[in-house]
């Protein structure tokens, strides 16, 4: 939703004006109320720190030596003589809280049961004062050893990301890139693998499996934003994915935006190209001669306003894309709605929200495997067209520390990318994810309707809660099933502030069932099965730190504390009961 820039700078001006002129008033009629120096250290420079999440509504308690009078005031919009006069007297200090020092930099590093290793490095520094430069290193891994599973199935995640940029008021600009390798493995073996197989040859074709799968990334790009004129700015962004199979995929996306006026409402237009490009070296079956290939680019622009009328907000917009692929036959052109609306039925306690939205979703092979990285090297890539969200909902306070959202909404997509297990045999000339152990990407016109649900409250002082709900119900138009796609999701949250140095959390999470579907080309079926139901799952996580300084903290992580052995994907059990130690020290240069 965009705002009106204009409207909304002269109504902030107006209450500045209002503001400084109550405060004049008040100034003429104190005697003595002291003075109190401020030193400007060095420029804001943000970074990661222990505080817990702000409050939404923050309940502010301050306990006083000396009695007050009750003031009851009214703010209207001229002025309005004061009736309230002091008494004289000598000016209590205020003690101030004390400000939570705001450090550059900091490294983590934790350690965990089944060989696990958790690491993060974060640096800053200000080479003037607009002009920057930053850079994170991440790295996350396990060495397996998940129960009853005979391959390996250790992972490795590397990342590190590098920053310069410049703010200033007219304008800033960044420059970025990065670098990230990902190892994971195709573990995931059906439990009617060989099933016709004597178990000598049964446990020499499993011992011959190579699952290990290597993902490489690539990112450079940069952001240009400026705070006058007609343009606004531009994003720019080019990913390079490759894997272990010889898989490789080119995306670049460019993103200019503008701002004019017309008749008074601010007018909002963005341009974007998408253009996606790669091939894989083989098909599932491995018959093709000659690459796999796919490329879409899609031109689209998005042009949008705001309307403001008193207790209502409405963006009016659209969307129109050209899509254009390798063969002449997948051209295509979109029209989508981009409307959003908002009234304030009693003030911000509830609000009644609606919107009907649309767009194109460039799938890629880089964001399959982010979603899912156990799928084949041999996916079939195109776009996703969500025709339309069109939603409705409420949300506001039930309390002061109490916030609420509930929301129904129907979507159709056209295309949408669903995951499905692969189809194997025992077969000891298959490549090494053709076991079962892998998955691909069908695509279906697929209905939802989803409810969603959603409250946030501090109970007391320190402790915060959070819990949220979606409900989704599928309707497909060729596929059996919304292959693994859940119909319910449940997520609670809550923080602890115990004491000034001791803090806690829990986090429970709950997936529903979901179904997939695979065949055995070993075994001659009289009927074709059922689709497979994936249990659903519940998985508890907590978390302990103690701060033992305003640079150091320790903290005591533990994952699925129930220790169950549940299947995110089919064949694909998770680790058990996980334990981390780690320590997080933050410091400047």
């Amino acid at each position: 939703m965009f705002l009106n820039y204009n409207r909304c700078g002269r109504i902030i001006s107006g209450i500045c004006v209002l503001l400084i002129s109550q405060f004049s008033l008040a100034q003429e009629k104190s005697d003595n109320i002291g003075t109190e120096v401020v030193n400007v250290v060095k420029p804001y420079s943000p970074t990661i720190s222990d505080a817990f999440k702000e409050k939404e509504v923050p309940v502010i308690t301050t306990e006083e030596n000396t009695k007050k009078e009750n003031v009851k005031y009214t703010v209207l919009p001229f002025p309005v003589a004061s009736t309230f006069a002091p008494a004289k007297g000598t000016a209590q200090g205020v003690e101030n809280a004390k400000q939570e020092r705001l450090f550059d930099n900091y490294a983590t590093l934790g350690i965990g049961n089944y060989g696990s290793l958790n690491a993060e490095l974060y640096v800053t520094e200000n080479l003037s004062n607009t002009e920057f430069v930053s850079g994170m290193f991440r790295h996350n891994s396990a060495q397996g050893d998940i129960k009853e599973v005979l391959l390996d199935n250790y992972y490795y995640d590397t990342k590190i990301d590098l920053l310069y940029g410049s703010n200033k008021e007219e304008l800033s600009w960044n420059i970025h890139a990065g670098y990230q390798n990902q190892i994971y493995n195709w573990y995931g073996l059906p439990t009617d693998l060989g099933s016709t197989l004597a178990q000598p040859d049964y446990m020499a074709l499993v011992n011959n499996i190579r699952p290990q799968q290597s993902y490489n990334t690539f990112t450079a790009g940069g952001d240009l934003m400026f705070e006058e004129g007609i343009f606004n700015g531009v994003k720019l962004d080019f990913t390079r994915f490759t894997d272990a199979f010889s898989s490789g995929e080119n995306r670049f996306f460019l993103a200019p935006t503008f701002k004019f006026d017309i008749m008074d409402e601010a007018i909002k237009t963005k341009i974007f190209v998408d253009y996606v490009d790669g091939s894989f070296k083989e098909n599932y079956s491995g018959i093709n001669t000659s690459p796999i290939e796919y490329g879409f680019t899609n031109i689209g622009i998005e042009p949008s306003f705001v309307i403001n009328r008193e207790d209502w907000t409405i963006n009016v917009g659209a969307g129109l894309v050209y899509s254009m692929g390798k063969l002449n036959n997948t051209n295509k052109f979109y029209v989508y709605p981009s409307v959003t609306a908002s009234y304030k039925i009693v003030g911000d306690l509830m609000i009644f929200y609606a919107g009907a939205l649309g767009g194109v979703q460039q799938n890629t092979y880089k964001n399959f495997v982010d979603k899912n990285p156990f799928v084949s090297p041999t996916l079939d890539i195109k776009p996703t067209s969500e025709v339309y969200d069109i939603h409705a909902g409420l949300k506001g306070k039930l309390a002061s520390t109490v916030s609420y959202d509930v929301a129904a909404s129907y979507i159709y997509d056209d295309n949408k990318a669903l995951f499905r297990a692969n189809d194997y045999t025992a077969n000891n000339t298959n490549e090494n994810y053709a076991f079962g152990n892998s998955f691909q990407v069908i695509y279906d016109n697929i209905s939802t309707m989803r409810l969603y649900g959603e409250i946030k409250a501090d109970l007391a002082k320190g402790v915060t809660l959070e819990a949220d709900a979606t409900l989704n119900s599928y309707t497909t138009k060729r596929e059996l099933e919304a292959w693994n796609l859940p119909e319910l999701l449940f997520n609670a949250k809550a923080d602890f502030a115990i004491t000034e140095k001791w803090f806690a959390g829990l986090n429970l999470f709950y997936v529903g069932e979901r179904k997939d579907y695979q065949l055995n080309s070993d075994i001659v079926y009289v009927t074709m099965p059922d689709p497979i139901t994936l249990d659903s799952f519940f998985d508890l996580n907590a978390n302990v730190r103690f701060k033992y300084s305003e640079r150091f903290t320790t903290f005591l992580k533990a994952n699925n504390i129930l220790n169950k052995g549940y299947e995110k994907w089919l064949n694909y059990p998770v680790q058990g009961f996980q334990i981390m130690v780690g320590a997080n020290y933050k410091f400047d240069f």
